[in-house]
């Protein structure tokens, strides 16, 4: 996959082009049909699409006090956008420069850096630039304009319901996977990077790795089978056991939340990798024990437990 990382490497990019426009944060079926129909418009007229999306998440630029967490960091969101076949993406930096550009100043941007700018598909509600002056009656007005066409996809329901970031996110702070699968099209997964703790877990015979998680949405705290797929989700898949939480029997009540993977039948040194982490299943909730020894004992019948699952291929 290319990235461009300025809108005017978007000159080095062979006509013609289709945009897909958007924020992407899930990378969702919703985001996944807005992407589909500027893959769809380029077999068309023999030419390529390429994704625009914004790093950081605008929200975070412009009221960080009330920005969620991510469904998907920008790594994490490249990770899946190349999963699902997109081969050239625009990553623009957003920031309070980058933020002050108005609706058109930024489509006419887009355009004129183009060799041949033919479609940009966005949401249909989608709206950008300066005190959001930008919607999708100004992209065709622009279009008509620019010689380009701009398409507002619907948004994708299930049920009576539109797809959107923040239902998922919802179905992810109660811990239902099975509903944030239906709306995402995919797993619900973090990515995160591996770093020091204290080794303690090695002590116990229960060797971890720690993640930094990339300001993405996390589950209820607790004890979960999960899949940790190495090098930031391209890499081999192990079966795992994952604890979430504040380890209150080695931290008391000073701890800050953690998330821990122990690799099933794994033996090697990771730090600094990132590992996708899919969360499978809930396996018990996180407990204080009176002691190391009772905790390891725990551990073992978590494990067992996590052995008995079916994980399918991996």
């Amino acid at each position: 996959m290319q990235i461009v990382e300025d809108i005017a490497g978007l000159s080095r990019i062979s006509g013609p082009v289709c945009l897909a426009i958007g924020v992407f944060d899930g990378l969702h079926r919703g985001h996944q049909a807005v992407i589909g129909e500027a893959v769809a418009v380029a077999e068309e007229v023999s030419g390529t699409a390429v994704v625009v999306t914004f790093d950081p998440h605008p929200r975070s630029v412009l009221s960080s006090k009330e920005a969620p967490r991510l469904l998907t960091s920008t790594a994490h969101k490249l990770v899946l956008m190349s999963a699902i076949g997109v081969s050239q993406v625009l990553l623009i930096r957003f920031d309070k420069v980058f933020s002050q550009l108005s609706g058109q100043e930024f489509i006419c941007q887009l355009s004129e850096a183009c060799e041949d700018l033919v479609h940009i598909s966005v949401g249909k509600d989608w709206v950008f630039g300066k005190q959001r002056s930008g919607d999708l009656d100004l992209l065709k007005e622009l279009g008509g304009e620019l010689g380009f066409k701009a398409e507002g996809v619907i948004p994708v329901c299930e049920g009576d319901a539109m797809i959107s970031s923040t239902a998922i996110r919802q179905a992810i702070q109660l811990g239902d996977f099975a509903a944030a699968k239906i709306l995402l099209g995919r797993d619900y997964t973090v990515l995160g990077t591996v770093v020091k703790g204290n080794q303690l877990g090695r002590t116990i015979g229960y060797p971890t790795a720690n993640l930094s998680v990339h300001n993405e949405q996390l589950p209820p705290s607790g004890v979960y089978a999960v899949l940790a797929t190495r090098d930031a989700g391209r890499g081999s898949k192990h079966v795992a056991l994952a604890n979430l939480g504040y380890r209150p029997t080695v931290e008391g009540d000073q701890g800050r939340r953690l998330l821990e993977v122990f690799l099933l039948d794994f033996d090697e040194e990771i730090y600094g990798e990132d590992l996708e982490v899919t969360f499978v299943k809930l396996i018990r909730e996180e407990k204080k024990f009176a002691g190391l020894g009772e905790l390891k004992a725990q551990i073992a019948i978590d494990e067992e437990q996590v052995r008995q699952l079916e994980f399918g291929e991996i």
